[in-house]
């Protein structure tokens, strides 16, 4: 039996949709096979949290736990922390340092992934299409004409690194952008700005499955808000149709370009990217690495439809990263 610690929670606003992720896999968990430790990240404690919700502090120098005087070492880690440190590439990294095989990918493509403005600069030479941008960091003096004159309204603000839609305004006025700006900031020091895309929106789960890079069938996201925004996410505010309706050319060439983008980037574990559809060509606005596992998140959605249970999609997750 192998014991694998499911890290959970963050340091970011994400954190309470981690735990609720983290908690999914431990109750998916193949019991033959596996035997699973829910493992809490906070910037204050890491601590394992038993059924019991007792808590027993994490040994930092090799990741370790004891309980009742039995010192226990984990073989492989499940990363289900959305957002900093675990998919920033924090964690990845520190886990390489002390020799300790996770589930998610390597340190540097969490790093390039998570940053927005990098992930899309790196993959704009092998054809992937994107929004028109513009980057400001703090501090930055703001010439709102000259950003409007190049991203057009309506537009995005964004935080350049955060996930789960914080931060995020869609901008149809040019008095409200100032706002929108202080209201990116207040989840991130960077921001990129873009221009509105009109178009079909859909998410494309990418993963290496038995050994082979699979793309999920895609999903399309119909929002009642303005936008995918945390509401249509998570409160039920927007209808997520998997199979996506597509014609089988557009649908072939979503999923081109996301299994490119994923080998591009050797990528490792899950992704989610996400795209909208303009005139038949996808426009990548971001990927996740850390992607939700909660029965109403996505790839579990896209998985179901593949015919993947939950319990195979998590023991692929842990069997790959126990190979690599």
């Amino acid at each position: 039996m192998k014991h694998i610690a499911i890290i959970m929670g963050g340091y970011s606003s994400e954190y309470q949709i981690s735990l609720k992720s983290g908690n999914v896999v431990y109750q998916n968990l193949d019991k033959s096979k596996f035997i699973g430790y829910r493992i809490h990240i906070f910037k204050e404690k890491w601590v394992y949290v038993d059924d019991n919700e007792n808590e027993f502090p994490i040994d930092r120098n090799d990741f370790s736990i004891t309980i009742n005087g039995t010192k226990i070492l984990f073989d492989c880690v499940f990363n289900a922390i959305h957002g900093t440190p675990g998919e920033d590439g924090l964690m990845q990294a520190y886990f390489e340092l002390i020799g300790l095989k996770q589930s998610s990918c390597d340190y540097y493509q969490a790093a390039l992934t998570f940053n927005k403005r990098d992930l899309l600069s790196v993959l704009k030479p092998y054809g992937i299409k994107t929004a028109t941008s513009f980057y400001l960091n703090l501090g930055d003096v703001v010439n709102v004409d000259e950003i409007i004159d190049r991203v057009g309204l309506p537009c995005f603000v964004k935080p350049n690194k955060s996930g789960s839609s914080f931060g995020i305004s869609k901008v149809h006025k040019k008095e409200d952008f100032l706002v929108a700006v202080e209201n990116a900031y207040k989840e991130d020091n960077e921001i990129i700005i873009e221009s509105f895309l009109d178009g079909v929106e859909v998410s494309v789960g990418v993963i290496n499955y038995q050994g082979e890079v699979i793309v999920l069938p895609i999903t399309e996201i119909v929002s009642e808000n303005d936008f995918f925004d945390y509401e249509a996410k998570y409160l039920g505010k927007s209808q997520e149709i998997t199979p996506a309706r597509l014609s089988p050319e557009i649908e072939k060439r979503v999923r081109e370009v996301a299994k490119k983008a994923y080998e591009v980037l050797k990528m490792s574990g899950f992704s989610r990217s996400e795209y909208i559809l303009v005139k038949g060509e996808p426009h990548m606005l971001e990927m996740n690495t850390i992607p939700g596992l909660t029965s109403e998140s996505l790839i579990p959605q896209q998985a179901r439809e593949a015919g993947i249970s939950l319990q195979d999609l998590f023991s692929n997750a842990i069997e790959l990263a126990l190979k690599k």
